[in-house]
């Protein structure tokens, strides 16, 4: 297997408040991350071997910049709730000798990255009934991380690894290359439904719990997250 599933990223409203929902479920929050120069911060949750990030736009001057255009992250967060697919899948290398990138790509170069450093962003990124897809030079599963970069990944609701990821679609017809491209690494996997969300799986689902997060809030502070756990 040359590539492994490294992250996800959901499109929330600002601050992620539904974050602390998935903290009383169970998990524990990571440390979070402001993008310098891209516009976006983030919310995370690490688990073994893969991580879930909730991100949003904090400075739409930055995230519309002609540095940041060509990722489009800028319009799918602004129509997160208005028909695209408001989701980035990255991957990640097990050649570490060659590197190889799983998709058609360009390379790009964020400020918050030294020169020398580039992310991999697939050729789909305009393609916004698709997801994002991207790979970094520097992924690594959670529980390799060295001691100043490690995670809470004990999690009091038990789940250890994510060992399924279905991206959910009403759009399931002609994918491009680049997401194709995806689905043939086989960490991922795509299959018809009436609304965009997406599906993990923990540890095998050998339980047999299902967790419908795409909650309908009465607070008026959050939006409904599209996102499904089973384990």
């Amino acid at each position: 297997m040359l590539f492994e599933f490294d992250h996800l990223f959901i499109c929330t409203d600002v601050g992620a408040i539904v974050a602390d929902r998935l903290v009383a479920l169970g998990l524990l929050e990571g440390s979070s991350n402001v993008h310098p120069g891209q516009g976006t911060a983030n919310r995370r949750f690490f688990f073994h071997n893969a991580m879930v990030e909730l991100l949003w736009v904090h400075n739409s001057e930055e995230a519309q910049s002609e540095r940041i255009r060509g990722t489009h992250l800028w319009e799918r967060w602004a129509q997160r709730n208005a028909g695209v697919a408001p989701f980035g899948i990255c991957l990640r290398s097990t050649d570490q000798s060659n590197d190889p990138i799983a998709f058609p790509h360009w390379d790009f170069r964020p400020p918050y990255l030294p020169d020398s450093l580039s992310i991999a962003v697939g050729n789909n990124s305009a393609v916004l009934t698709e997801p994002m897809v991207f790979q970094t030079p520097f992924g690594q599963r959670p529980d390799q991380f060295p001691p100043e970069k490690r995670q809470p990944l004990r999690h009091p609701i038990g789940w250890r690894e994510i060992t399924r990821v279905t991206f959910v679609s009403p759009v399931t017809d002609r994918p491009s290359p680049a997401w194709q491209a995806v689905l043939d690494t086989q960490q991922v996997q795509l299959v018809f439904g009436a609304q965009y969300y997406m599906e993990l799986g923990f540890d095998g689902e050998v339980q047999g719990q299902r967790l419908d997060c795409r909650w309908s809030t009465t607070d008026g502070r959050s939006s409904a997250l599209p996102l499904v756990f089973s384990w």
